[in-house]
């Protein structure tokens, strides 16, 4: 698919890619490209999905939707949790004594999928839409 540069060569974008960022911001640019980096494996994108759209989910609970042993997912809820894309609760179960640990995204979480990969997908679409799934597709 073709992209327009355009607005890249209009003078507006920054010459250095740290004065994207406000002024007062909290996280560094460095901060942002770890986010990219964590959501760009696959079963890390699949618990930040699964956290969006089916909501707060127990580690058992995401072991079973994505079919993922539970060393392999605590290294991975980790790694969401280290960024910022995830956050780790506890609270009291009803029928229990112990607290019950679930997995939340946060809206760091909700950012980059909405505004990543979804966006990408969805501009993806609008285009076979617009030119059909036979429209020969740059790379």
């Amino acid at each position: 698919m073709a992209t327009n540069h355009a607005a890249a060569d209009d003078g507006d974008a920054p010459e250095d890619p740290e004065d994207l960022l406000p002024p007062t911001s909290v996280l560094s640019l460095d901060d942002y490209l770890d986010m990219q980096a964590a959501i760009g494996d696959r079963t890390r994108f699949a618990v930040v999905y699964t956290l969006v759209h089916a909501g707060d989910q127990s580690p058992k609970q995401l072991e079973e939707r994505l079919d993922v042993r539970g060393n392999t997912l605590h290294y991975h809820l980790n790694k969401l949790v280290e960024v910022g894309l995830v956050e780790k609760r506890k609270r009291a179960e009803r029928d229990s004594e112990g607290l019950y640990t679930y997995y939340a995204a946060t809206s760091l979480g909700e950012g980059i999928l909405e505004h990543g990969v979804e966006e990408l997908i969805r501009r993806e679409r609008t285009y076979l839409d617009a030119y059909g799934d036979d429209a020969e597709t740059e790379t």
